[in-house]
């Protein structure tokens, strides 16, 4: 059914627009740019806002809101209401179509069900003031959408590969190199939301120690306010530095697995091309990780560094849709 299967590539790239978009209102500091949901103090855009965002600059000149952030907000909840309204119409496709599509319409339905609790995360994270799980927890769902559509579409696309060798241990290594890359993903949004990518500025080491001292209990306490520890106090340097040191680690752990799974794939007839390209990307991510505590977080590659992630992990699952449906 070709609209069905449009209206999924559609939603695809729309979660990519919108995961990019996610990363530059968060890395530019606009989360806060309107502080209420879902319009701009109860407008649909920031031009109708503008008497209030006045009064708010008035106020307080360097607080979070100003014009500017407070269209890049609504530029993305824009664009989120969008794919939302996109992903209830696959879902109402699926069911009215079940019997021309490749698979039951559980997906589609799980689908609109993450969709809508994603939006009640944006709510949420503006409503409790940028709380690091709540975002971080948004980030993720932004990416188990993006995941989710992959392999929906591939399902509705991608024909099996026949006549291949055993793959049965292409698939454990292509589920570890998936895991490895989402854990990842979890700890990149813990340092972003935590505002931890610069706690180390040096590289291979963090100030100047291969091990550095770190507070690993209150980088890692999940219900806490933005910049705070569970007692209230502020953060300390050394929590920041455990934060960074650990997705720093980790991604030493990604690139082994990941380099293993690529390895065996290019000595694969008929799938080497997704070897080299889940090589290429993750060689390409971990350069940008680098590249931005040398260049101290240019915005433009802090953004790349999260579109990158995103690229990694839909090149995974498509690895592990067509290893498990090969025969």
């Amino acid at each position: 059914m070709k609209l069905y299967r449009k209206s999924i590539l559609a939603a695809l790239l729309l979660t990519l627009a919108v995961v990019a978009l996610g990363a530059y209102v968060r890395l530019s500091d606009a989360g806060l740019g309107c502080p209420d949901w879902p319009g701009c103090y109860g407008k649909i855009t920031p031009l109708h806002a503008s008497e209030h965002i006045n009064q708010a600059l008035a106020e307080n000149p360097d607080g979070p809101v100003s014009h500017a952030k407070a269209w890049k907000e609504m530029v993305h909840r824009y664009f989120a209401g969008g794919l939302g309204l996109l992903i209830l119409g696959i879902a109402v496709l699926s069911v009215r179509h079940r019997h021309e599509t490749r698979g039951t319409p559980l997906l589609p339905i799980a689908l609109l069900g993450l969709i809508i609790f994603q939006a009640l995360l944006g709510m949420w994270t503006v409503t409790e003031l940028l709380k690091p799980f709540i975002v971080t927890g948004h980030l993720i769902g932004g990416m188990a959408t993006l995941a989710l559509l992959t392999w929906l579409w591939q399902r509705e696309n991608g024909p099996s590969l026949q006549g291949m060798a055993d793959v049965r241990p292409l698939r454990l290594w292509g589920v570890l190199a998936l895991i490895a890359v989402v854990v990842q993903i979890i700890l990149g949004g813990w340092v972003s939301t935590n505002y931890a990518a610069l706690a180390c500025q040096d590289f291979p080491l963090c100030h100047g120690e291969w091990v550095p001292e770190m507070h690993f209990e209150p980088a890692f306490t999940l219900h806490r306010e933005l910049g705070m520890d569970a007692s209230g106090e502020f953060l300390s340097l050394q929590a920041l530095t455990a934060i960074h040191w650990t997705h720093r680690l980790w991604a030493l752990a990604v690139l082994i697995v990941v380099g293993v799974l690529a390895r065996k794939l290019i000595r694969q007839r008929g799938i080497c091309i997704f070897g080299a390209l889940v090589g290429l990307l993750v060689v390409v991510q971990i350069g940008m990780g680098i590249a931005n505590v040398w260049l101290s977080l240019p915005l433009a590659l802090a953004v790349a560094h999260n579109v990158g992630a995103a690229l990694l992990l839909m090149t995974l699952v498509v690895i592990n849709f067509k290893l498990f449906r090969m025969r």
